[in-house]
C-alpha cells in the first residue's frame, strides 16, 4: 500500500516537474521568436521535454520538423542569384 502511493507520488512529481521545465523552455522559445535569439530551437527544445511525458507535445514536435524539412527542402531547390 504505502509503496504504491511512493511510486504515485514519484511519477506526478516527475510529470510536473517536466512539465514545468517543458513548459518554461517552450515560452523562453516562442519569446525567442520575436526578440533576438534561437526561437525555433528554443520551441523545439521545449516541445522536445515536454515530448518525454506528454503524447500532445510529441506530435507538435513531429510537425515542427515535419514543416522545418520542407523549408529546408525549398531551400535547398530554390536558385539563389543564379548559382544552383
Amino acid at each position: 500500500m504505502v509503496q504504491r502511493i511512493v511510486n504515485g507520488s514519484y511519477k506526478m512529481a516527475k510529470r510536473v516537474a517536466i512539465g514545468v521545465i517543458g513548459g518554461t523552455v517552450l515560452v523562453l522559445g516562442v519569446v525567442m521568436l520575436v526578440a533576438p535569439g534561437p526561437g525555433i530551437a528554443g520551441v523545439a527544445a521545449g516541445l522536445a521535454i515536454l515530448a518525454v511525458e506528454f503524447t500532445w507535445a510529441r506530435s507538435w514536435l513531429k510537425r515542427l520538423r515535419r514543416k522545418m524539412s520542407d523549408a529546408g527542402s525549398a531551400l535547398r531547390g530554390r536558385n539563389i542569384d543564379g548559382h544552383r
